[in-house]
């Protein structure tokens, strides 16, 4: 193992760009995480109906519908066809997310991003064993039995457990028992399973994943040839196994990280000392030669990232 991997995660980054520049999207994905759910709650809240509705489906400046494509999705198996201003919220809906990566909603739109990252940090705070880690595909087989469940019910059965719903209910009416939910989701990550929720069970995620595999943001291993082995990258990415073809890869293999279920929130670019990672689109061909193998860069990935 490296000097370097025994340091802090981050702290070269930060001692090379300072404490913003490696947090940068981490700020900003926060940031954009309040400005949308603020949109929802402006109206309960304060009387300010820019916004009606929730995540699930809504009207602004009462003009732009705007719906969620996996509830559209839901509702269609139910054998309830939506009303077209639904459907033309869904497309508006899945082509932006087509477009930019689907799983861009699961890092910087979606609110229980933040309650899993905050499980995830006391994790590491508290040192806890990784538990339990269901199969990655776990959310796509929860994904079919949603949609299996809406089409046996005739109902949009996500709606009636989804956390997402729950905390929104929550943050309007106060404490009740929406809140279980969020309290779940957290108490899951933190005990049961590391990153349990929103990597390996979410149907929300596994459904998004899907509308974003050919979306033309990316992030780029671009400059892998100056990775030093310190392993922070896969320390922070909530899904670690899309780095490694892009950060391992030689000279012939891509330095795009094409992974559907990269969320795109910009943690390895952060963390990165002598920034490897850059967005970019699908479609940049830049040169990017593979790293010189060495004993040390050979082997297997450290605990750190573990």
């Amino acid at each position: 193992m490296k000097i370097k991997t025994k340091s802090p995660i981050g702290q070269e980054a930060i001692e090379a760009k300072g404490w913003i520049g490696a947090h940068r999207f981490l700020i900003l994905r926060r940031i954009s995480q309040a400005f949308f759910l603020s949109l929802f709650l402006l109206g309960p809240w304060f009387g300010i109906w820019w916004v009606k509705g929730n995540l699930s489906g809504s009207l602004t400046l009462d003009i732009l519908p705007l719906t969620d494509p996996f509830i559209a999705l839901q509702s269609i198996a139910a054998g309830h066809w939506p009303e077209l201003t639904a459907l033309v919220g869904a497309a508006i809906v899945g082509v932006a997310y087509a477009l930019i990566g689907g799983r861009v909603y699961c890092s910087w739109v979606c609110p229980i991003n933040p309650v899993t990252d905050a499980a995830n940090w006391l994790h590491t705070k508290l040192d806890l064993p990784k538990g339990w880690q269901p199969k990655a595909r776990t959310r796509y087989f929860m994904l079919g039995m949603v949609l299996a469940v809406s089409a046996l019910t005739g109902t949009i059965a996500w709606e009636f457990v989804n956390p997402i719903s729950m905390l929104h209910r929550g943050l309007i009416f106060g404490v009740g028992f929406a809140w279980a939910f969020v309290l779940g989701v957290f108490l899951m990550d933190l005990l049961l399973a590391r990153r349990g929720w929103c990597g390996h069970l979410c149907p929300v995620g596994a459904f998004y994943g899907l509308l974003g595999r050919g979306s033309v943001l990316r992030v780029t291993a671009d400059k892998r040839a100056a990775c030093d082995d310190c392993m922070d990258c896969f320390a922070v990415c909530p899904e670690m196994h899309v780095i490694t073809p892009a950060l391992r890869g030689s000279d012939d293999d891509t330095p795009l990280i094409l992974s559907p279920d990269c969320t795109n929130c910009g943690r390895c670019i952060d963390v990165c000392s002598v920034d490897v990672f850059h967005f970019t689109h699908r479609f940049d061909k830049t040169p990017s030669p593979g790293r010189v193998r060495t004993k040390s860069n050979s082997a297997p990935m450290a605990d750190k990232a573990a």
